[in-house]
């Protein structure tokens, strides 16, 4: 009797044999897609350092960063020493010299640009432990700052108005 029932010319056979083929295409489909490599996202680059006058101002907030990255290589290629008086900034050449004020408290400190970062929107510094402290940046971990290029590896004036003499 169940050979009777699943002989080709019935219907019930065609519908069997239309679920099993789909099954299987389904099946290799997602192996297929199982196996396949996702496509590399492309690098993030930092933008260029672009040139820098002394006395440029910028405000916006900082973050700090220290132990996990202490010992690491920066993005200049020196070694990261979360007891020195550095910091990261995206755009602004390395070796530049920073007045970084938190104006929340008025304390303020000098930083050299030694790597690239931070990479979060609304902050422009991260400054290492040590200048965190300095700042009173420890506890809350993201302040409010102004910073001012002091000095530039490039030596670029001050600008100064251009207009009549």
């Amino acid at each position: 009797m169940a050979l009777k029932l699943l002989a080709p010319s019935s219907m019930t056979w065609m519908k069997i044999r239309r679920i099993v083929w789909v099954a299987q295409t389904a099946t290799l489909g997602l192996l297929l897609a199982a196996c396949a490599s996702p496509r590399p996202a492309p690098p993030t680059v930092a933008p260029a350092p672009h040139p820098v006058f002394v006395g440029h101002e910028e405000t916006g907030e900082a973050s700090w960063y220290g132990h996990p990255y202490h010992g690491r290589r920066t993005a200049s290629g020196e070694i990261f020493d979360m007891h020195q008086m550095t910091a990261a900034h995206r755009t602004l050449p390395f070796g530049t010299w920073v007045l970084v004020e938190n104006p929340a408290n008025g304390r303020s400190v000098k930083v050299r640009i030694n790597d690239r970062g931070p990479f979060r929107s609304r902050r422009i510094l991260d400054v290492s432990y040590a200048a965190a402290r300095a700042l009173g940046a420890l506890g809350p971990g993201v302040i409010p700052v102004r910073l001012r290029v002091i000095a530039s590896p490039e030596a670029t004036p001050v600008r100064r108005p251009t207009g009549p003499r």
